[in-house]
């Protein structure tokens, strides 16, 4: 292996037996787990947070909504920005950026600085996020991703279950008075030992190639996000003026004014922002596809599941943490699972098995909701959530792997910050909706005797949309390639050529 603070060989992963990868493994997804926790932490801690600060129901959404904004406006520069200066580089410093944001997150004065610094983590989480796979994807052989991406899907399933009940915990816990402050706060700790670590043990790789940031493609896509996710998530508050309808329509002339102009400067100087040659591989197109889609699901159920059981319900945040576990153990135990031994079998099968499992375990909950009203309790909600999380797990894990296996090493930063960029999109595009599904349904000033119903209607409301959604990504999954690529064996990577070939003539994957 290299030294740490050496530049790999284009192409060539740490060999096979070197042990120091899997530290360096460890670093990254610990950085990813950070990521998917503060995130899920937010959520369960939003109704505190609003009695304590004051926060509206428009700044509650912006507190999760303007994270995922920045982070999805950001994702694609951050990935190509690693590739041009170095993946580790650019993962230290967007690691540096997360914890000072998160410190200023649990400093925070008022609702308008707690909105403005999760705007500032989202943007460093831009570039943070994406050299994760793209060290994973320049460190590691191909027949080891396969176990590489199992532990990624296990992580999310951490992630999702240690969030809200760390969330829970630290918001109950009141530590030092600070009430909902430590889930920020804690991740100054995990943050600074990133930063140490991941110095020793991270092994900086670039494109084999010398890149330029493509300064215009910024700007374009940029710009495109914005106009489209800023209406959409203040349209409510704002009462749907013109401008907004505006801009959202004017957000598709800039995009298709990006894919023109990323198109001339390909053909130019080989540097563009996205790689319009990856979506040529059929893979990589339909997992974006997919990835869209599911983000617009995960966007508008956490939040309304949030606002249900502690607003609607009354809960206390340790209830509402404790209740969602048997999701996050079921999302955690089906991604492993389904990498190592189900996808191989029978492929695409069983991400469209996922799509059918979620959208069952929704409409169970649906019927729940409305059965049981203001009475229902924890251990209810316990068999709709388990086969969510089954279905859950059954896309995330395989999604990635079959998204990045036929992507070529000089581009793994910007398909990385691709994957990341449509699933922010969906996910803020979901959090706008729940304007919509959501608090378009209830009225915030029915009496107080009344709220558990107002909200349980709300929450059967968006959940109708959420299996809609889930339809529509087992639809686009049939365009996935029916049956996984084998890898090469052997400790060796694919080829340049063959992955030159891919992107001309992809196989399945």
């Amino acid at each position: 292996m290299t030294s740490p603070s050496t530049v790999s060989a284009p192409g060539i992963p740490a060999a096979a037996g070197d042990r120091r990868r899997w530290f360096a493994l460890a670093i990254v997804m610990t950085a990813a787990f950070m990521d998917l926790v503060d995130v899920t932490i937010v959520n369960i801690a939003i109704p505190a947070i609003q009695r304590d600060e004051g926060a509206t129901y428009s700044q509650i959404q912006w507190i999760t909504a303007g994270y995922a904004l920045a982070f999805a406006a950001g994702l694609i520069t951050g990935g190509r920005l690693g590739d041009i200066h170095g993946r580790k580089r650019l993962f230290l410093i967007g690691v540096a950026g997360f914890t000072l944001a998160s410190a200023l997150c649990g400093f925070a004065v008022n609702p308008e600085m707690l909105v403005a610094s999760r705007i500032l983590q989202g943007g460093m989480a831009a570039l943070m996020v994406p050299q994760v796979l793209s060290i994973v994807h320049a460190t590691f052989p191909a027949h080891e991703r396969g176990k590489v991406f199992g532990l990624f899907g296990m992580i999310v399933g951490l992630g999702a279950v240690s969030g809200p009940l760390l969330g829970a915990l630290l918001t109950e816990w009141n530590i030092l008075g600070l009430e909902w402050r430590p889930i920020f706060l804690i991740n100054l700790p995990v943050g600074i030992a990133a930063l140490v670590l991941g110095q020793k043990f991270i092994t900086e790789s670039k494109a084999p190639r010398a890149l330029k940031l493509d300064l215009v493609g910024v700007v374009l896509v940029t710009g495109g996000l914005l106009m489209l996710l800023y209406p959409l998530t203040r349209g409510r508050e704002l009462g749907w003026p013109v401008w907004g309808h505006l801009m959202m329509a004017g957000s598709l002339v800039v995009f298709g004014a990006l894919v023109a102009y990323e198109k001339r400067k390909a053909a130019k100087d080989g540097s563009p922002l996205v790689e319009l040659s990856l979506f040529k591989v059929k893979s990589f197109a339909a997992g974006i596809a997919v990835q869209t889609v599911f983000g617009v699901t995960m966007g508008i159920f956490f939040l309304v599941w949030t606002l249900y059981m502690q607003v609607g319900l009354g809960w206390t945040a340790l209830r509402a943490g404790l209740t969602g576990v048997p999701f996050s153990i079921a999302v955690s135990a089906a991604a492993g699972l389904s990498v190592q031994q189900l996808v191989p079998r029978f492929g695409r099968k069983v991400l469209q098995a996922g799509a059918l499992a979620m959208a069952a375990g929704v409409l169970l909950y649906i019927w729940e909701a409305g059965r049981y009203g203001a009475d229902i309790a924890p251990w209810q909600m316990a068999l709709p959530l388990v086969v969510m999380g089954v279905g859950m797990g059954l896309i995330v894990a395989p999604l990635t792997d079959a998204v990045l296996s036929e992507v070529p090493k000089e581009h793994a930063g910007s398909a990385s910050g691709l994957i990341n960029t449509v699933q922010q999109m969906g996910t803020a595009l979901g959090l706008g909706l729940v304007s919509v599904v959501f608090f378009g349904v209830i009225d915030e000033r029915v009496p107080r005797d009344r709220i558990p119903t107002e909200f349980a209607d709300g929450f059967q409301n968006a959940l109708w949309w959420v299996t809609g959604v889930l339809a529509v990504i087992f639809l686009v999954m049939f365009a996935l390639p029916a049956k996984p690529k084998q890898h090469v064996e052997g400790g060796g990577d694919e080829s340049a050529a063959t992955a030159d070939a891919a992107v001309k003539e992809p196989a399945l994957t």
